[in-house]
C-alpha cells in the first residue's frame, strides 16, 4: 500500500505542476491579451481621430464647393447687367468699371511705394536706435 500512496503522491505533484503551467500559461494568455486590446484601443482612437478630421476636412470642401458654384457676386451681376436695355448703357458702364480699375490700380501702386517708404524709414530709424545704443553701452 505505500507503494499506492508514494504513486498517488507522485501523482498528485505531477497534477499540481501542470495545474502551476496551466495557470503560467493561461495568465501569459490574459497578458498577451490585454497587450492586444490596449493596441486595438490605441488604434481605434488613431483611426477615430482621423475620421473626425477627414470630415471635418470633407464639410470645409463640401461648403467650399457650395460657396464656388453659388457666389453671391455673380448673381448680382447678372441682375445688374440684366437691367441694361442697349448696348450702348453696357459700354458706358464698362467703361466706368475700367476706369474704376484703373484708378485703383494708381492707387495700389501709390499704397505699395508708400509702403516701400515707410519700411525704408522704419528700417533707417532702427540701425540709428541700434547705433545709438551702442554708444551708450560703450559710454
Amino acid at each position: 500500500m505505500s507503494q499506492e500512496v508514494v504513486g498517488w503522491l507522485n501523482e498528485v505533484k505531477d497534477l499540481q505542476q501542470q495545474v502551476k503551467a496551466a495557470k503560467a500559461a493561461e495568465q501569459s494568455a490574459h497578458n498577451s491579451a490585454d497587450n492586444w486590446r490596449k493596441r486595438y484601443e490605441i488604434e481605434a482612437e488613431q483611426r477615430r481621430i482621423e475620421t473626425l478630421a477627414l470630415q471635418k476636412t470633407i464639410a470645409q470642401l463640401q461648403m467650399e464647393i457650395d460657396r464656388l458654384k453659388n457666389p453671391p457676386q455673380i448673381t448680382e451681376m447678372q441682375a445688374e447687367i440684366a437691367q441694361f436695355q442697349t448696348v450702348a448703357e453696357l459700354q458706358s458702364k464698362l467703361a466706368e468699371i475700367w476706369s474704376d480699375r484703373d484708378q485703383l490700380a494708381q492707387d495700389l501702386k501709390a499704397e505699395q511705394l508708400s509702403h516701400a517708404q515707410t519700411r525704408k524709414n522704419l528700417t533707417t530709424a532702427l540701425g540709428d536706435t541700434v547705433d545709438m545704443l551702442s554708444k551708450l553701452k560703450q559710454a
